[in-house]
């Protein structure tokens, strides 16, 4: 195998977060190698993507299914990462190997499960019906929350946002209750694909205390931790990430 051919073997699959776009991948990108295959479809009804009647997980699903090549290395980030495990159990044949970052199979707190509680996130949907736009702000803010580079990662993060039109009202409220209704944790502990996830020990919306759960769902997990990272791991800490992640991607 040459140097040439051994990027182009498996597409590359990024998923964005709640709030978001493609565009919060442009650092990123600029870090991958020319020869990778690379696919960062926008969520349905955020950023460039239309959005469905309706906002259920087999709507979403079948949406981003048609996007993604078969056998693709998938990486899903917060709620981009919930729904790349939906597929990867779903849909087999599209995902080889499964990458999650700041994602969890379960973002609500339950019993033995660290997690979001359910006050924030009635309090997230109450606001969307008040300020869309000042919602999904206050969203960036947490998602910096405790990183050293916090100011730098929001503004970053604020230009993504704005750099394409505000996703719907209903695309938003849609991937809310997605976040507060799945736990997909047996789905994750069966998936038959490889799996790697990095955690930010900062991060206020995945806690790392997940992490020894995680690995209990699934034995011989690769589970890297940023210890200075919040919840934007790519964006906060570009070149520490990309060395955890440039194996998983370019074997």
């Amino acid at each position: 195998m040459t140097e040439q051919t051994k990027f182009t073997q498996n597409p590359l699959v990024l998923l964005h977060g709640w709030g978001l776009n493609h565009q919060v991948w442009s650092q990123l990108l600029q870090a991958l190698p020319n020869d990778l295959a690379v696919h960062t479809p926008d969520l349905p009804g955020f950023g460039l993507s239309p959005c469905p009647a309706s906002y259920d997980l087999d709507t979403v699903l079948a949406v981003l299914a048609d996007q993604i090549p078969d056998q693709s290395i998938v990486i899903g980030w917060s709620l981009g990462g919930l729904l790349a495990i939906a597929l990867a159990s779903r849909y087999p044949h599209k995902v080889k190997k499964l990458g999650l970052i700041a994602s969890s199979p379960c973002f609500m707190a339950k019993d033995n499960w660290p997690g979001m509680e359910s006050r924030v996130m009635q309090q997230f949907s109450v606001q969307l019906q008040q300020d869309l736009a000042l919602t999904v702000e206050r969203f960036l803010a947490i998602q910096a929350m405790g990183s050293s580079t916090a100011r730098h990662d929001i503004k970053l993060l604020k230009q993504a946002v704005l750099s394409v039109p505000l996703p719907s009202a209903f695309a938003l409220q849609g991937g809310l209750e997605l976040l507060a209704s799945l736990d997909l944790r047996q789905e994750f502990a069966a998936l038959t694909q490889s799996v790697f996830i990095i955690l930010g020990r900062l991060d206020s919306l995945v806690p790392v205390a997940i992490a020894p759960l995680l690995q209990n769902l699934r034995p011989g997990l690769q589970l890297e931790i940023l210890q200075k990272a919040s919840h934007a791991p790519f964006i906060s800490h570009q070149h520490e990430f990309f060395s955890l992640l440039s194996p998983h991607i370019l074997a």
